[in-house]
């Protein structure tokens, strides 16, 4: 396998397009990372609210409620152009934060969260759009396996930098340092060579053009219960996120040893897109899905035994776990859908998928506070295990949302 997986990383690296598209990932995706720690703290100094700080990650996420709306933008004009517009809408928007030094300038931090989590949404829609036809689909699972890779190995290093240049210089200079990073990865998107077609004017109305991707993706065999299976893991992974300074208490430690946890888990993600491509070949998007799921299942019901070991091994497992099913809903939906429908369908599995997370955060936290962690985290293994059980069957049944 390791072999393979090396043989894997040069296949796809030797791809022009793969190479200067992963590049752009790790290029922005450094700057996003640094950020989403400095946004919270820069808040919290400001204004001395916890709460508020909190509303920094709910900015950046409340867009993608808007999924199938937003995700109709990348299918009505071609994908290149939107991608290297978002990046300078983003880098010329970021130095506006300049302005923000004193409690009262909030709200413009909280305005810029905002669009960027919404540009967000529809960069990573024309993303994984143009993607589908730049790179050759024989290396889709690959490219995105590798892209996993460079996203969670940004949060291992990113956010640290973050924090000290916040730390030295202020909040202001983080979002310069973003605004570059988004600059950098303009000039690497422009440099694909890809031959677009512009599309074809849109028939219909607005509503039946945004409709139109949740239409597919809800009556889709492979895709529906990819993508309802994906929101049932986030929502156990926010759900179990928001027990891990529960877990770090039971373990004896301070709050600080949650980012050991975290690191561990970075570095099971990093080691699961790095031999994604190979198992996505040899088991397909729903069997490999499914056991990583299963994977998951079983590591978070560990994580209520209070041991070192077992807790350090259960988030590599977490970490191993959780993107097998991003990986495989993402790579099945480049494949499964027609170009002219990606975007959308793209940004409404985003929103299937992702949305949940939010949910199972906040019910954490409130249940955390009522009921012993270790029966939450036991309930959300068995919740996971028994979606796993009938994703790898196939039941013809509804998966619970």
């Amino acid at each position: 396998m390791e072999t393979m997986t090396k043989w894997t990383v040069v296949r796809v690296l030797s791809d022009r397009n793969a190479g200067l598209y992963l590049a752009g990932v790790v290029v922005s995706g450094f700057g996003t990372s640094a950020l989403w720690l400095a946004s919270g703290v820069w808040v919290k100094d400001l204004t001395g609210s916890d709460g508020l700080a909190a509303l920094c990650m709910l900015a950046m996420w409340a867009p993608t409620l808007a999924g199938p709306l937003l995700g109709t933008l990348a299918d009505r004009v071609r994908r290149k152009p939107l991608l290297i517009g978002t990046n300078l809408l983003l880098a010329a928007l970021l130095l506006t934060l300049f302005t923000v030094d004193s409690p009262g300038a909030v709200w413009l931090l909280f305005a810029v969260l905002f669009v960027y989590g919404a540009a967000g949404v529809v960069h990573d829609a024309a993303e994984s759009a143009l993607v589908a036809t730049a790179v050759d689909r024989s290396l889709l699972g690959d490219f995105n396996g590798l892209r996993m890779t460079a996203t969670e190995g940004m949060k291992l290093l990113a956010p640290l930098a973050g924090a000290g240049i916040y730390a030295a210089y202020g909040g202001a200079s983080v979002a310069l340092l973003d605004s570059l990073t988004f600059l950098a990865a303009t000039v690497l998107y422009a440099g694909l060579r890809v031959r677009e077609e512009r599309p074809a004017p849109p028939a219909g109305g607005r509503r039946g053009q945004t409709t139109e991707g949740v239409r597919y993706l809800r009556s889709h065999p492979v895709l529906r219960p990819l993508a309802l299976s994906g929101g049932m893991t986030m929502l156990c992974a926010g759900l179990s996120g928001a027990l891990t300074y529960a877990v770090v208490e039971d373990l004896g430690h301070s709050p600080a040893y949650a980012g050991v946890l975290y690191a561990v888990q970075g570095a099971g993600s990093v080691a699961i897109g790095l031999c994604s491509g190979p198992a996505l070949r040899h088991l397909g998007e729903r069997r490999f899905a499914a056991y990583g799921m299963a994977l998951l299942a079983i590591a978070v019901a560990l994580r209520a035994v209070p041991d070192d070991t077992v807790a350090l091994a259960s988030s590599a497992a977490i970490g191993a776990g959780l993107p097998a099913v991003l990986i495989a809903t993402l790579t099945a939906v480049q494949r499964e859908t027609p170009a002219a429908l990606l975007g959308r369908v793209t940004a409404t599995a985003n929103t299937v998928v992702f949305t949940p997370n939010v949910v199972g955060l906040a019910a954490g936290a409130a249940l955390v506070e009522l009921t012993d962690h270790r029966l939450l985290l036991t309930v959300t293994g068995l919740t996971l295990l028994v979606t796993a059980t009938r994703l790898a069957m196939g039941a013809r049944t509804p998966i619970p949302t």
